[in-house]
């Protein structure tokens, strides 16, 4: 599977003013829309793609507040956000752009290769302090988290965490890089990121949803055969109104080419 790693601080693939369009948030889905937007505007040297970070409440925000066109999202946009776009009498369109296996994932040097679901949900919670208590050695845990603005963050504590909080005072990170950053530098680290961002500089560790009867690895592979039990789809929200103006890059994403490079960057795609 080939990896691409990025940056949090977006770029600008840009070759005219013509037809410019701004695209906002989730660093989940942002490297797939980066490699997306730079192959776009090679077939279409018109266009002008401006491809930015900072979480998917961020370019939710965006979008309500107008000055994003497409919000990348990697969980699916609140009620209360939808309200706020009623309110302002627009319609939002909603787009499944890609899935990803969400990978719970260590420093290399640990040795634990498996967790419940209920032991994961123990050392975010702040129940697990010492990786002995889960068949490691002894060696205190440091979980690190994406900050409450983040769809991973959220996406995490619904369906890892089952709603409950994380231990007060634990470690959240801005970005994806970051926290692969700290879990390398960090052997009794734990984190979580989106399929694509892991490397060979971290472990994904294999997760059971079933009590520990099975433990399954993150992977396209298992995404795709449902066995992984930690998968979400991953969105593209704009407004009706400009549908015009962002369906083409919105249909490139779709289209067999833009589900190459899903593939290719190490998500899943929606066929």
């Amino acid at each position: 599977m080939k990896k691409l790693v990025v940056l949090s601080l977006g770029v600008v693939f840009a070759m005219s003013q013509s037809n410019a369009q701004k695209i906002k948030g989730s660093e989940t889905v942002l490297p797939i829309t980066q490699k997306a937007a730079e192959l776009y505007i090679k077939s279409n040297p018109k266009s002008n793609v401006s491809v930015t970070g900072g979480g998917s409440g961020v370019g939710i925000a965006a979008l309500i507040g107008g000055s994003t066109d497409i919000a990348q999202a990697s969980r699916k946009m609140k009620f209360d956000e939808r309200q706020k776009i009623q309110q302002s009498g627009n319609t939002v369109k909603e787009v499944i752009i890609a899935y990803d296996a969400l990978a719970v994932i260590i420093n290399p040097g640990n040795k634990v290769t498996n967790l419940t679901r209920e032991q994961v949900e123990g050392i975010f919670t702040g129940k697990i302090k010492n990786w002995k208590e889960v068949g490691g050695e002894d060696m205190k845990v440091v979980p690190y988290s994406r900050e409450t603005s983040s769809g991973t963050y959220e996406f995490f504590k619904e369906s890892v965490l089952k709603n409950k909080n994380p231990m007060s005072g634990i470690m959240s990170m801005p970005a994806n890089g970051a926290i692969i950053q700290s879990v390398k530098q960090t052997k009794g680290a734990i984190a979580y990121v989106g399929l694509a961002y892991v490397n060979k500089d971290v472990k994904a560790v294999h997760i059971s949803y079933d009590k520990g009867k099975t433990f399954v690895e993150p992977s396209v592979k298992n995404a795709i055969n449902k066995t992984y039990p930690i998968v979400r789809p991953l969105y593209f929200y704009y407004l009706k109104r400009h549908e015009a103006k962002v369906k083409a890059f919105v249909d490139y994403i779709l289209s067999p080419a833009g589900q190459q490079i899903v593939g290719d960057v190490g998500y899943v795609t929606v066929k």
